[in-house]
């Protein structure tokens, strides 16, 4: 099986909790807080792990929450490359008030990234990439790095003969249009900074899709649909996965765990099909729970099987 290497340029430290009522101008006493290490590849490295495969989990992290951040993936077995910074590494809150079942998400900035951090993060990249490989690279880029990082990093891996899988948005969007990529995930939200258009219909998405993959080196494109599911498309393959409906939880990391789904199938050798199925199963199974907890393989595999039985095409087949 290929080696998976996951990289986060702008991990966090997620803290989560709850509390009886949110209240302006009063003291709110929360819940003992669970903490969890968060941020793109992170996430996806996690999610890796409670689906049975390893990676290598790399990352920049700096100050005593970069520690924090660094023991908790210890905590979780988890394979890790760490580049260390003098900026301190971001920890984001997310409060459910049990009164409404609604969930606050407190997000800041991350720390400042010198030439010098981001160019050792480069030089890992290459050192660890061999043929054949993927490398995961989701998240944000935090401030200091150059908005074509994920363009730099692309060009190592194909120099490296391996393949590049891209999850990102804000700045570093757009630039890396110009990435050689394997396969992308932008949301629909996304998807449409990328065409150059302020919204995209259910009408449109097929032809900016395929025009999308004419103009660009990309040879999976994926866009997430949210709870509707997603549109798997290639340059002779178009399919729209429905996801099936539960009860949400929290949906932090659902996209990660996607991700996470698809990668794997993708070392398994399985079909576009059946990985980008087995994606949205493992998005959906990551909304079960609270936080940022990911996806569960039970849940995925139940789900994924779901979705199987479900498809259009056997209901095409199914004599009703």
């Amino acid at each position: 099986m290929n080696n998976i290497v996951t990289l986060t340029m702008n991990p966090v430290v997620d803290k989560d909790t709850s509390v009886a009522g949110v209240v302006p101008n009063k003291k709110l006493r929360c819940k003992s807080p669970n903490y969890f290490a968060g941020g793109g590849g992170i996430n996806v490295s996690r999610a890796l792990k409670k689906l049975g495969s390893g990676s290598i989990c790399m990352y920049v992290a700096g100050g005593p929450s970069g520690t924090h951040l660094q023991q908790l993936l210890s905590d979780e077995e988890i394979e890790q490359k760490v580049i260390r910074i003098k900026g301190w590494t971001r920890e984001n809150l997310s409060v459910t008030d049990t009164h409404t079942n609604l969930q606050y998400r407190f997000g800041v900035p991350g720390p400042h990234v010198t030439k010098e951090e981001w160019h050792e993060v480069l030089q890992a990249v290459e050192n660890h990439i061999e043929e054949g490989d993927y490398l995961v690279a989701s998240g944000k880029l935090p401030l200091g790095i150059p908005t074509n990082f994920y363009v730099l990093v692309s060009e190592i891996v194909k120099k490296k003969k391996g393949r590049f899988v891209l999850d990102t948005s804000g700045e570093a969007l757009l630039p890396s249009k110009k990435a050689d990529i394997f396969l992308i995930k932008p949301n629909l939200a996304e998807f449409s900074i990328l065409c150059d258009v302020t919204s995209i219909s259910v009408l449109e998405l097929e032809d900016l899709t395929q025009k999308f993959l004419k103009n660009h080196s990309v040879e999976i494109l994926v866009v997430s649909l949210g709870a509707k599911g997603a549109l798997l498309a290639t340059k002779n393959q178009m399919e729209l996965i429905v996801a099936p409906t539960v009860h949400q939880k929290s949906a932090i990391g659902a996209g990660d765990s996607m991700v996470a789904g698809m990668v794997l199938c993708l070392t398994q050798n399985k079909s576009y099909s059946e990985m980008a199925r087995y994606g949205v199963a493992c998005g959906t199974a990551a909304t079960l729970y609270p936080g940022t907890q990911l996806c569960k393989k039970e849940d995925a595999e139940n789900l994924y099987d779901w979705l199987v039985k479900n498809s259009v095409k056997n209901l095409k087949k199914s004599p009703n």
